[in-house]
């Protein structure tokens, strides 16, 4: 295995990645990188996160916005925020 570079982890968790591996994998800021582990370590590659579409309509958003503003509502799930819905 060759090593391109090397860095710190941050009291965050966090790390700088080093100019040549971004500029090997052509990451520009804000983009989204995979760690992947296999036998021989950890992969960086590039990735694309894909945004499934709402499951609220424009309506049910609407309330829920209205709701938790009034009342600080929270759900752990969005099962749980439609079954809120319903009985409105």
């Amino acid at each position: 295995m060759t090593v391109i570079g090397m860095s710190k982890i941050t009291s965050k968790g966090q790390v700088t990645l080093p100019a040549a591996v971004r500029r090997m994998l052509k990451l520009d800021r804000g983009q989204c990188i995979a760690f992947c582990l296999d036998k021989n370590g950890v992969v960086i590659s590039r990735c694309k996160i894909d945004v499934e579409p709402s499951v609220f309509s424009k309506e049910e958003w609407a309330k829920i916005e209205k709701l938790s503003a009034q009342k600080g509502l929270t759900f752990a799930s969005a099962q749980g925020a439609k079954r809120h819905l319903r009985v409105l």
